[in-house]
């Protein structure tokens, strides 16, 4: 009997271990998925309330295109503030016994689109595919971003 109490409970600390989350926390380079090329180097945060933001740290030049500097079409509280700085992700929560986070919103800031965001972090933690959609996921467009740290 106590061998069998034993192995239930190392079961239930395995079984629980193998669900646990990895954590978003850290810094991320985003990909552009038109072009594949690095796009922005984002610092996600886990707030006090439990939810993720992601800011923008660094923009990553590319050849043959001059940043943007300010959020030009971007509703409030974005209108005109600095890319460099602006948290894009917010409200991301995580989906207990996966690896999901959702309930987020992203805003692109070239464009002033916000989206609904989620996101799927792999096994081993060092990449992130972030979904933004209106209404309905199938009608998104997915980002992956590279662990840094």
């Amino acid at each position: 009997m106590k061998k069998l109490k034993l192995t239930t409970l190392l079961m239930g600390v395995f079984m629980a271990g193998s669900v646990a989350a990895q954590d978003l926390s850290g810094l991320w380079q985003q990909i552009d998925d038109k072009s594949g090329s690095p796009k922005a180097l984002i610092e996600i945060r886990k707030e006090s309330n439990g939810t993720f933001t992601g800011k923008i740290i660094k923009v990553t030049p590319r050849p043959g295109y001059t940043p943007q500097k300010t959020c030009n079409n971007c509703p409030a509280p974005y209108t005109n503030q600095p890319i460099l700085g602006m948290d894009i992700l917010t409200g991301l929560k995580h989906v207990d016994g996966t690896e999901n986070y959702e309930k987020g919103r992203v805003i692109d800031p070239l464009s002033g689109k916000v989206y609904d965001a989620k996101v799927r972090i792999n096994g081993n933690g060092k990449r992130l595919t972030l979904r933004g959609y209106m209404g309905v996921s199938a009608l998104g467009r997915s980002q992956t971003w590279l662990r840094q740290d």
